[in-house]
């Protein structure tokens, strides 16, 4: 439980901090937004095991939100926030891509039983089960294997292997991978994307020239299928 990593999109300020707390408590990692372009965004270029998202949002509601994760092929979990009478928003929401809805008022209770039943499901986009290169990441157990032989990565290993896989020849800075494999509010040492990026090399036991994951000099790396 402690690898999941959530973003929370909700406008009201009080309800955002109480979940985000709660959730952290929890042994999430916790990301937040307070409008639906910023959503968008972190969507977009972070990987979430969840997406809590409320309908009612400034600048782009929850509805197109959604319909926008899924149209760029995300497969982040979406648990959609509706008024408690809203009908038509949970057919929309659910329409649009979201995999569960939760209505408000509602107890930390049932937001953890949701979150709980929504991980045992397969994801549906994209394939539940990673492969290149020898390498496999199953993304429902958490196992990674090279070459046929398990591999015990950390969690922070594991999540930056996983943004390697799915952005095949895209050129990652060292910014993008610290905020998008850690916690966006947590600082880190530039180093310690150099650390790590070393670390999950050795693991994965490539020779330095066979290793998919390369340096590109100047600018970060690259992860060659």
């Amino acid at each position: 439980m402690s690898y999941m990593k959530i973003l929370i999109v909700e406008d009201d300020n009080k309800m955002r901090n109480v979940l985000k707390r709660s959730l952290a408590d929890s042994g999430y990692l916790v990301d937040t937004a307070d409008n639906g372009a910023t959503a968008l965004e972190f969507a977009l270029t972070n990987i979430y095991d969840l997406i809590i998202l409320d309908i009612g949002l400034p600048e782009i509601n929850g509805i197109e939100v959604c319909r926008k994760i899924r149209a760029n092929s995300v497969s982040s979990f979406i648990l959609m926030l509706t008024g408690r009478n809203e009908l038509n928003d949970k057919i929309s929401g659910l329409d649009a891509g979201a995999d569960d809805y939760l209505c408000k008022p509602f107890e930390y209770a049932e937001l953890e039983a949701r979150i709980r039943a929504l991980c045992r499901r397969e994801p549906s986009i994209s394939p539940r089960v990673t492969e290149s290169n020898g390498i496999t990441v199953n993304r429902t157990t958490r196992e990674v294997t090279v070459n046929n032989r398990n591999i015990e990565l950390t969690a922070t290993e594991y999540r930056l292997l996983e943004y390697f896989m799915q952005n095949p020849n895209r050129v990652l800075t060292n910014c993008m991978l610290e905020e998008k494999i850690w916690d966006t509010e947590t600082s880190h040492e530039y180093d310690a994307v150099k650390v790590y990026v070393s670390r999950l090399r050795h693991k994965l036991g490539f020779e330095a020239n066979d290793c998919p994951i390369q340096n590109i000099y100047g600018e970060g790396y690259k992860f060659t299928p």
